[in-house]
């Protein structure tokens, strides 16, 4: 079992940026490929990043690419998503989860998950 609490959400004007942190407890964190998703109002929840157990290899949403960074801490049982050039099209509820399968962009694959943390990007 994993608890997981994000952090870090906020009201922000395009062109800025947010650093959101998801902290873990419970079992070992190493063990999971941590992901981030978003979902907005009337949308399906969908894939943002992701990084394996290490913390050596990242996939990230076309539509995110070159404006993300997602790490992790795995000392601090902690990840971490850097949002850079933010648009008001990233504005949505963002979640971390925890995944015992390979490195994957599957909502279904995620077996925990945060509560969410709300990003509101103004233009």
């Amino acid at each position: 079992q994993v608890q997981l609490v994000e952090s870090g959400g906020g009201l922000v004007q395009a062109g800025g940026s947010l650093r959101l942190s998801c902290a873990a407890s419970g079992r070992t964190f190493s063990v999971y490929v941590m992901g981030w998703f978003r979902q907005a109002p009337g949308k399906e929840r969908e894939f943002v990043a992701v990084i394996n157990r290490s913390g050596g290899t990242t996939r990230y949403a076309d539509s995110v690419k070159g404006r993300f960074t997602i790490s992790r801490d795995n000392a601090k049982s902690t990840v971490y998503l850097q949002m850079n050039s933010l648009k008001p099209e990233d504005t949505a509820v963002y979640y971390c989860a925890a995944s015992s399968a390979i490195l994957n962009n599957r909502v279904g694959s995620y077996d925990y998950w945060g509560q969410g943390t709300q990003v509101t990007v103004s233009s």
